[in-house]
């Protein structure tokens, strides 16, 4: 069997020092020197085999950062584990302690093509980091060639309902075919729009009249989370149309990074796909004329089939079906503690589907560093990242089942 672990990482705004990346938000050389101190020991901590990177300015950051968790790590094997002469070195507690350097792994880098490295105006991009290499050249979404048009049905009586119009993601999607064995993966790193409202800027304004919180416009501010939320629903059907592709050729696919919503929003379900009703068979025909006409028992087995072979399970829930556990966060804001950062995956790695090629056998959590500014007993963690980090610990079967 071969065992591999894939992770997703927010990093919260990674840039060099003496850069402004928003509006009077820098880094002076000593909050960076922390900030890549906690990264490296947070990467080191995670010692994962594949890892997507989000809020990444700078690639040569991010490779200054590996190089300093190799450091860290070859002092910790020096003086973790024994050398060949101890009777005990083939002890299993030294192979978790080992940690395996970046030496030979690919560094894939995804610029967001609205950054303009405009001081104050920057846009972050994306990651990976892969100890396996790539397969093929990474392949970056952004700038769509073909703008989605998505029009609105249209109710009783309107002949035209309207439509929404996507041309360029807020952020790129990362697609890397990465091979692990006998097996290529292809793993897909997003970084959907937040929930921060978008608002127009009138022409020959200077800022938008719903940024101007002493004249509260509480109709506007709907208006721009709206925006914000129809953007992240269409960024979320781009990927899942990626991911429909990949599905359709056959391949296993892992999705993961920051998905700006939960797990049950209506954004990350269509990344993951519809969940199958159990029975169809008692469901009317799309084109009944009686009361009676109802799917049968063999189209009620081809649907629920048709459904599942392209529905991407939760490495979180599964983790929490299997371990009866009830707390796993990623984010603490306002009170409120939720996942949104997530990895999915096909049922490629489901060990109930007969055709699996591995199984999820832990997943793990790394949150202790998220503070809530709502509780003034907080820690401070500003250079530290707002995100927990995630990671699943896959293993590969030995032969297809």
């Amino acid at each position: 069997m071969t065992d591999f672990t894939i992770a997703s990482f927010n990093v919260k705004n990674l840039i060099g020092p003496d850069q402004e990346f928003y509006p009077f938000q820098s880094y002076t050389p000593e909050e960076f020197a922390w900030k890549s101190d906690w990264m490296a020991d947070q990467l080191l901590t995670l010692n994962a085999d594949i890892v997507g990177f989000q809020e990444i300015f700078e690639e040569a950051a991010l490779a200054k950062i590996i190089a300093e968790t190799d450091r860290r790590g070859r002092a910790a094997n020096e003086a973790n584990l024994p050398d060949r002469s101890k009777r005990y070195h083939r002890k299993a507690i030294f192979r978790k302690l080992a940690y395996a350097p970046y030496d030979d792994a690919a560094l894939a880098f995804a610029a967001n093509v609205s950054d303009r490295a405009e001081p104050g105006k920057r846009r972050p991009g994306l990651a990976i980091l892969s100890r396996f290499g790539f397969a093929e050249p990474v392949e970056i979404i952004q700038d769509l060639p073909h703008p989605v048009d998505i029009p609105m049905a249209c109710l009783t009586g309107e002949a035209d309902a309207g439509h929404y119009t996507l041309r360029r993601l807020s952020r790129p999607i990362m697609k890397a075919r990465i091979p692990v064995k006998d097996h290529v993966i292809s793993v897909f790193n997003c970084h959907l729009k937040s929930k921060l409202g978008e608002f127009v800027v009138p022409q020959g304004a200077q800022f938008a009249p719903e940024t101007v919180l002493t004249a509260y416009d509480p109709g506007g501010r709907a208006l721009g989370a709206l925006r914000a939320a129809l953007r992240r629903m269409a960024e979320a059907w781009v990927l899942r149309r990626e991911i429909l592709n990949e599905l359709d050729l056959g391949r296993p696919v892992v999705v993961l990074g920051d998905f700006n919503d939960g797990e049950h929003a209506v954004s990350s379900e269509i990344i993951s796909g519809e969940t199958p009703f159990r029975n169809y068979a008692w469901m009317l025909r799309h084109n009944a004329k009686t009361s009676s006409d109802r799917y049968s028992d063999q189209e009620d087995q081809a649907i629920r089939e048709a459904i599942d072979s392209v529905r991407l399970r939760s490495a979180e829930k599964m983790f929490l079906q299997k371990s009866l556990r009830d707390v796993v966060y990623t984010t603490a804001f306002g009170g409120v503690h939720e996942s949104i950062d997530q990895i999915y995956m096909s049922r490629h790695f489901d060990a109930t589907w007969d055709n699996s090629i591995a199984q999820m056998d832990y997943f793990s959590v790394f949150n202790d560093h998220l503070t809530d500014g709502s509780h003034p007993e907080a820690p401070y963690n500003k250079l530290a990242s707002d995100h927990g980090q995630i990671m699943a610990h896959m293993r590969l079967h030995d032969h297809q089942r």
